[in-house]
């Protein structure tokens, strides 16, 4: 008996004559005349199923096969033979057939039908189970290796930051608190809360970002990466949002803007070639059933170089649309997705880079440009998602760091930790951050970002 745990690899081996045993979750059972019984099998490992013949002269076909449905668990022992069903080259005629867990069609909720997908979010434990979702599983984890692979082929050092912090890189205040306080009994000094009785002897939170530590190895190793959870009490409720997220983000010491952006284009470019090449059988699902366009979107990207402009012309560019956008376009402030995506769909019709920011929007690590007005950033847009990487180069000169983030009301005693990278030998260096979930929607054409992480955690919904 050869043992084929994953029935991907059965398929593409075609081991006809061999006894197999396989495991798996039944997705479908119909009955015949004559006194056997077809059941489609499928253990995660691909978008086919198998098709296994139950006749009735199995032990148990009476009083157990005729009565399995969709959702039980099973483990089946029989031999490959040639099936003369269209659409499938093998079949498994089974010896032995034993259920591992029953399913009680009267409540399962995954019956043999479509369901949408705010239906399955209600379900996240179950929703991998489906074609579409667990299609989008296999290509997050194949991404996943593509992530490391890219930059191991760089010799880039991994590192582990940490995930409870006591510094905001994004000062934009949306830190969650982590604390081991008694919510019911709070120690208060001064009418406020007294952080100096907490766990760590002072406020601290949720990461919102690995960057600042990774700066500090980056100015030690050289080229350094970050991968791992974030997390932004950000109360927004759209399809591009979630309040814990993954996040890649390398550092790199000696390299200035146009390195960190000539980095990211080929980051992208790697991680869309790799779901094309090694994820065809379920990206080739959702050029047909989620998005049509995707398989030339993508393609698009692998063409060439992704054009750049500066934020100023991007303004001047949406200036000249004639646009009645929702958010008004004015020089000094963020740009909206709805600026983003009508760059890059319509003006320029693919992957974009804008640079070169106002200093105002933008965060106190970014290093200042001569104008004294704009700041050494970018971000990268994509066609149906708008930002996919932001940027920039990062300050390294002490003086003018410590003045951005005084003049940003942050306390430098804080960051003192920080503000020694650029004390003793401080570097030109450069990073970049990109949404994990972001990338996987683009490559996949899903609508909404909860449908690309296995358990979406956003406003008022934490379950699962």
């Amino acid at each position: 008996m050869v043992p084929f745990y994953r029935i991907a690899a059965l398929l593409a081996e075609k081991p006809t004559g061999m006894e197999i045993a396989v495991n798996g979750w039944v997705r479908t059972r119909r009955d015949a005349k004559g006194g056997f019984s077809f059941l489609e099998i499928n253990d995660g490992s691909g978008l086919a199923n198998l098709q296994v013949i139950a006749d009735e002269a199995l032990p148990n076909y009476h009083d157990e096969v005729l009565r399995i449905t969709t959702g039980c668990a099973v483990r089946i022992t029989g031999v490959a033979v040639p099936s003369p069903a269209k659409g499938q080259e093998i079949e498994l005629k089974a010896s032995r057939i034993a259920v591992e867990g029953w399913a009680d069609p009267l409540v399962y909720p995954l019956q043999k039908k479509r369901h949408s997908y705010e239906f399955l979010r209600t379900i996240a434990h179950l929703r991998p189970r489906t074609n579409s979702l667990g299609a989008v599983t296999r290509i997050r984890g194949s991404l996943s290796f593509a992530v490391h692979q890219f930059f191991h082929q760089r010799g880039f050092i991994q590192v582990h930051t940490p995930i409870i912090t006591t510094s905001d890189c994004e000062g934009a205040g949306e830190m969650f608190t982590a604390t081991s306080l008694d919510l019911d009994r709070l120690p208060t000094t001064g009418g406020k809360t007294d952080f100096g009785q907490d766990f760590f002897g002072r406020r601290a939170g949720l990461t919102v970002s690995g960057q600042l530590e990774a700066e500090a190895y980056a100015l030690a190793m050289g080229n350094v990466y970050t991968f791992g959870p974030t997390f932004r009490a950000e109360n927004s409720n759209t399809s591009r949002h979630l309040a814990e997220f993954w996040m890649i983000e390398p550092e790199m010491a000696f390299c200035d803007l146009a390195g960190d952006i000539d980095l990211a284009e080929a980051f992208i470019k790697h991680l869309v070639r790799h779901v094309v090449e090694n994820c065809a059988e379920d990206f080739a699902l959702f050029g047909r059933f989620v998005d049509t366009t995707l398989p030339d979107r993508l393609h698009r990207i692998l063409a060439g170089p992704f054009p750049r402009i500066s934020y100023t012309v991007a303004v001047a560019e949406l200036h000249k649309s004639g646009r009645d956008f929702a958010f008004p376009v004015q020089w000094g402030a963020d740009l909206q997705s709805e600026h983003e995506r009508y760059l890059c769909e319509e003006v320029f019709d693919g992957p974009l880079v804008v640079t070169d920011y106002p200093k105002t929007i933008k965060p106190f690590y970014m290093r200042a440009n001569d104008d004294g007005k704009t700041v050494a950033a970018m971000d990268i847009l994509l066609p149906g998602i708008g930002e996919i990487v932001g940027g920039s180069q990062r300050e390294e000169r002490l003086d003018l760091l410590g003045e951005r983030m005084t003049a940003q009301g942050l306390d430098l005693d804080e960051y003192g930790w920080y503000l020694d990278l650029r004390r003793y030998g401080s570097a030109q260096h450069s990073g970049f951050g990109l949404g994990f979930e972001r990338i996987i929607q683009f490559v996949t054409g899903m609508g909404n970002i909860r449908d690309v992480i296995p358990f979406p955690r956003t406003p008022g919904s934490a379950s699962g």
